[in-house]
């Protein structure tokens, strides 16, 4: 399977760096292909310009050079997995303003929508899973990314992983790091 691998944080070498290095080791020796879509490193620009905001009247609408560069990007691949830190209880605002600005109507939702076979993502955090629990920030992270976004734009086989306590020790950072090798074999 072609998987591509949106990754989002500023710091390429940090846990979440160390946490998509073992997803797509996972990923390798589960025989899929991965390409990875670092955004800050490649300088993806978050903000909605005039020419990529959704025209409702029109499912046929050609947005600029770089959307249509990600949606081709995003057309190549089976299956798409995120990994990013958990801010705000959601994605960062770049992994936000890549999907509002690329997956648009006409081409994710509305006349056509997404073919992709699968949908993984890995949120970092820092809280634990009991105080997730407690707030119901999980409930509410999963029906605003999985059904709102991921479900909403076709696809139906997705999931959120979230790894908590990702401040804490050395011993639960490294069970994080296995546990997202397990998600790329198993993907």
């Amino acid at each position: 399977m072609k998987v591509l691998v949106v990754f989002d944080h500023p710091r390429r070498h940090s846990f979440s760096g160390a946490v998509l290095d073992a997803f797509l080791e996972g990923l390798t020796e589960a025989g899929h292909e991965a390409e990875v879509a670092d955004l800050y490193a490649e300088g993806f620009d978050p903000r909605m310009p005039l020419a990529d905001e959704p025209d409702w009247d029109d499912d046929d609408k050609v947005y600029s050079g770089a959307v249509l560069a990600e949606q081709a990007r995003i057309a190549r691949h089976d299956a798409i997995a995120f990994v990013f830190p958990v801010w705000w209880w959601s994605v960062p605002a770049m992994t936000k303003g890549w999907i509002d600005r690329v997956w648009n109507n006409g081409w994710a939702y509305g006349a056509r929508k997404l073919p992709h076979q699968k949908a993984l993502m890995i949120g970092i955090a820092a809280n634990s899973a009991e105080g997730y629990r407690e707030r119901g920030d999980l409930a509410a992270m999963r029906s605003q990314l999985l059904v709102g976004v991921l479900n909403y734009c076709g696809i139906m086989n997705a999931d959120l992983r979230l790894f908590y306590d990702a401040l804490e020790t050395d011993e639960i950072r490294a069970g994080l790091i296995e546990e997202a090798r397990r998600l790329g074999r198993d993907f």
